[in-house]
């Protein structure tokens, strides 16, 4: 696998290679037909050693992308992941003219996001991943490109639970290195957490009473509320906002910025509704594309 020494390049965005970037991602029809074109960019169409050109041009980029997540990151009966997450990712290959077969799609747990980017082993990382302070100290966003709110998922016939209050001495599972897992810690000390390497672990304890509720994003658990139908139900409200981000070498402003036009792009030109449409919006209604925030 290439190294990705670029990734710790710190210079500005140039307003010239600003204007690349704008231009590249104008790539809709202009009668608003399919938003997704073939990729055509090339390394020299981005700065000379960018993160970008470098990316362009080995023609390929490695995604850390979750597996076990319906909607957003799981993998289909081919071995390739599908979902929400899997599309943006597709996005900003497009753009930097790299095509879908030329993805490597890594799995990767809440727990091993920030040490997958900092090591190298992923250029970039989608997977349902809340931008907060104490992970900017580690990694940079670009983003967010959705907003989630932390809510709570039980067994069908349970009508004991019906909110964050209710958890007091109940067994509340949740994935370790999550900022859900984190909140339960911090703001519901009544709650015994049971953590697990991934939400999926979460849903036999459920279903065999070993916990008594699973605790993670709304748009996760609908995931698993649609993919097993009659035996959970989410309950009350949500009561976090957790802003999706794409994770990336902490550092990389130039990487960061053009990432975030990319994004904006795909919100103006029918790409992200497209990609929300066609994975979770099978499921959610379309929600409004939150501003990214260009920190």
């Amino acid at each position: 696998m290439r190294t990705r020494s670029t990734l710790r390049r710190y210079s500005a965005l140039t307003a010239a290679a600003l204007a690349a970037a704008l231009v590249l991602t104008a790539c809709g029809d202009d009668d608003g037909g399919d938003a997704t074109t073939e990729p055509t960019a090339d390394a020299a169409d981005f700065p000379e050693g960018s993160t970008m050109a470098e990316l362009a041009e080995a023609g390929s980029i490695t995604v850390g992308t979750k597996f076990d997540q319906p909607l957003f990151g799981l993998v289909g009966p081919d071995g390739t992941p599908v979902g929400f997450d899997v599309e943006i990712a597709k996005i900003i290959a497009g753009e930097l003219g790299i095509s879908e077969d030329n993805i490597e799609w890594v799995e990767t747990v809440s727990a091993n996001r920030e040490s997958f980017i900092q090591d190298g082993r992923v250029d970039i990382v989608v997977a349902t991943y809340t931008i907060n302070d104490e992970r900017k100290e580690l990694v940079d966003f670009a983003g967010p490109y959705f907003e989630a709110g932390q809510t709570i998922m039980v067994l069908e016939e349970n009508s004991d639970i019906n909110g964050p209050d209710d958890l007091a001495g109940r067994r509340v599972c949740s994935v370790e290195g999550s900022t859900p897992a984190e909140n339960i810690r911090t703001n519901y000390p009544e709650a015994e957490l049971f953590p697990t390497g991934a939400y999926s672990d979460c849903l036999e304890p459920l279903r065999n009473g070993q916990v008594d509720a699973v605790t993670t994003d709304n748009v996760i658990l609908s995931g698993f509320v649609d993919q097993n139908p009659g035996e959970f139900k989410l309950v009350g409200e949500p009561f976090t906002q957790e802003p999706y981000g794409i994770g990336l070498m902490h550092g990389d402003t130039e990487f960061r910025n053009w990432i975030n036009d990319v994004l904006e792009a795909s919100y103006d030109d029918g790409r992200w509704e497209e990609a929300w449409a066609e994975t979770a919006g099978a499921v959610l209604d379309t929600p409004e594309p939150p501003a990214v925030d260009r920190y």
